[in-house]
């Protein structure tokens, strides 16, 4: 078995004659006319190898390139905490493949670390962008003083260790599927898509670490982890380490009204929307809002229609009532830390100049953002405003506020949000709002974050 440095998949030396299953199993193997040869995908590599070893023992040949072994300069890991362990023993156990599940702020990373230390092995640690990327950049040099290779961001420099991005893991993939033994994908819930798999499949690495605190995707294909990573090993229930791991909190749920000319303004859009929606349903049942989408071209109603619907969103997201809400709750919490989680890049801005305050968008460079954050965490100001970018795994300085003034319907963004408030500092109960706009669609959406057990005993108040 065989397989160039910079082909993706892996070649079986087989007759045309034998079948797949001859070949080292029906799923696998496929016969590649173009070439004369019998192909799988790299992924199967460990499962064909131990297939292949048995069945021919000695006469079996295999020339896939073998990563080659780490030897950390240092080792300065914290000692891992119970629940820690359970997670690392669950996927040696597991053969070194699976998922770990366990919520935001438990230490998912430093588990990622143990894995590391002990499989000594070529390692790929893939995040979903580029923040995440250095800032597993940062974290390897200081634990195992290890300059990790780069490949992202106009940088191609692998390494024995090496951190990217899934953008760029699936794009390069071909070049380095065979040069890991260990693959760490961090918010796991990203290698699903059509592309981002690829990252998976092209790679014949045979250890396989996947992490996130929320598995869940709304297309359902967090199913198809299992064979891209290997099973969940370990999954951590939030109830648990609330109050001991995680600090404890309260989620305090802040109802707004719409003032008088943004309520006629968004009576008059869903209006607009309504009546389109059912006049075309009369003409094509079952007409769907991805059926207004692919008419845009050349239908000025159906132009007309979305500028409606995006409008309404708007004045959802930037209702006056929120700032005035949002003014009250700093006075509230004055000198204490708060994070503000905003709709739209748009109210992160207006919120910034409103109150003098800085933000992090997607497009802020790298360098204002960790000047940003250090300045936060040095309690230079008291107030960080963003709109995505904090959800997911960037580490943030310690807070004990948050502030939702807008977002998406999902359970897996209200969770992250919620867990940049939730490390542990001493006695300190973490408060997390959410100002909602009633009578309008965010009421919906604010009813869908909610579904996750992390927002149970919700309470409703007025400020």
């Amino acid at each position: 078995m065989g397989s160039p440095t910079h082909n993706p998949t892996l070649v079986g030396p087989f007759q045309p004659r034998d079948s797949g299953s001859r070949a080292g199993g029906p799923c696998h193997w496929r016969w590649d006319a173009r070439v004369g040869a019998w192909r799988c995908e790299a992924i199967h590599y460990a499962a064909v190898r131990t297939t292949l070893s048995r069945r021919f023992g000695a006469r079996f040949q295999d020339q896939v390139c073998k990563p080659v072994p780490v030897s950390w300069p240092k080792k300065e890991l914290p000692e891992l905490r119970a629940e820690q362990k359970e997670a690392l023993e669950a996927w040696v156990k597991g053969g070194r493949r699976g998922q770990i599940v366990m919520p935001t702020g438990t230490g998912k990373t430093e588990v990622a670390f143990a894995a590391m230390a002990q499989a000594q092995i070529a390692t790929l640690v893939v995040a979903p962008v580029r923040d995440l990327m250095y800032q597993w950049h940062r974290r390897i040099l200081a634990a195992f003083g290890y300059d990790a290779g780069i490949v992202g961001d106009n940088t191609f420099d692998i390494r024995p260790v090496t951190v990217t991005t899934y953008d760029s893991a699936y794009i390069h993939m071909d070049k380095m599927g065979a040069g890991f033994g260990l693959l760490i994908f961090d918010e796991e819930h990203h290698l699903p898509g059509p592309c981002r798999r690829e990252a998976a499949i092209l790679s014949a690495a045979p250890l396989r670490l996947g992490l996130t605190a929320t598995p869940q995707r709304s297309d359902g294909l967090e199913a198809d982890l299992d064979w891209l990573i290997g099973p969940v090993a370990y999954q951590l229930p939030f109830k648990t380490v609330r109050g001991s791991t995680l600090a404890d909190f309260d989620v305090v749920r802040v109802p707004v009204a719409l003032n008088e000319a943004e309520q006629a303004t968004y009576d008059q859009c869903s209006r607009v929307v309504r009546h389109f929606l059912a006049a075309r349903r009369q003409e094509t049942p079952g007409y769907t809002w991805q059926d207004l989408c692919k008419e845009l071209g050349k239908d000025p109603q159906a132009r007309h229609a979305q500028k409606a619907y995006y409008l309404k969103q708007s004045i959802e997201d930037r209702a006056a009532e929120k700032l005035r809400v949002l003014e009250d709750i700093f006075r509230l919490h004055r000198g204490q830390q708060i994070l503000v989680f905003a709709g739209s890049n748009a109210m992160a801005i207006e919120v910034s100049k409103r109150f003098l305050v800085p933000t992090i968008l997607s497009h802020t460079r790298k360098r204002e953002r960790l000047a940003v954050l250090e300045s936060f965490a040095k309690g230079e100001f008291t107030v960080l405003v963003a709109n995505r970018v904090l959800d997911e795994g960037v580490d943030v300085p310690e807070a004990k506020v948050a502030v939702v003034i807008g977002g998406q319907g999902s359970t897996r963004q209200a969770t992250q949000r919620l867990g940049r408030v939730l490390r542990r500092s001493g006695s300190s109960r973490a408060t997390l709002y959410e100002v909602v706009c009633e009578d309008t669609k965010e009421v919906h959406r604010s009813r869908k974050r909610r579904q996750g057990d992390a927002y149970e005993r919700t309470v409703h108040r007025r400020v």
